[in-house]
């Protein structure tokens, strides 16, 4: 039951053509690769390119090639990591965390939409409950906490 639910949420979530409406809404002209990884970013910035990487389960050259790209459209800027100044951490530009927060809001308009019938108790019961669940499946999972605790505030 609660496996075909998410089934369900993941689907909806991950569809090309919801994610195209979202960011017409949002009026971001992104694709869903950019928009998870500005997301990672700003959830968690700045961070290292192989941290990113980590985040998104992906590649580092996956991730080094899309940053380059945000980089050049001024989504994201690099910076000297402090620890290492050998290394560089990845950060959002105004712009970047202007469009982060638009994909977001029209995110919220939307779910709230959805919602719309649901009482506000409903809705705190539903979201302590999504994150108990996603609390217990890292538990569960045990040491791998980041790579899949970002990757559910991503579908949020």
């Amino acid at each position: 039951m609660v496996e075909r639910a998410l089934s369900r949420i993941t689907y909806l979530t991950s569809r090309v053509r919801e994610h195209d409406r979202l960011v017409a809404r949002a009026g971001v002209p992104l694709d869903r690769a950019a928009v998870a990884l500005l997301r990672q970013v700003d959830d968690a910035e700045p961070l290292r390119p192989s941290e990113l990487a980590g985040r998104l389960a992906v590649e580092a050259s996956h991730v080094t090639r899309q940053v380059q790209q945000l980089q050049k459209a001024g989504y994201l800027t690099r910076v000297p990591d402090p620890d290492d100044r050998r290394a560089q951490l990845i950060q959002l530009t105004p712009l970047g965390r202007d469009a982060v927060e638009r994909v977001r809001d029209a995110s919220r308009r939307s779910m709230a939409g959805a919602l719309a019938g649901w009482s506000p108790e409903e809705l705190r019961q539903l979201a302590t409950l999504f994150h108990r669940m996603v609390d217990d499946f890292l538990a569960y999972k045990g040491g791998d906490e980041t790579q899949e605790g970002t990757e559910a505030s991503a579908a949020g």
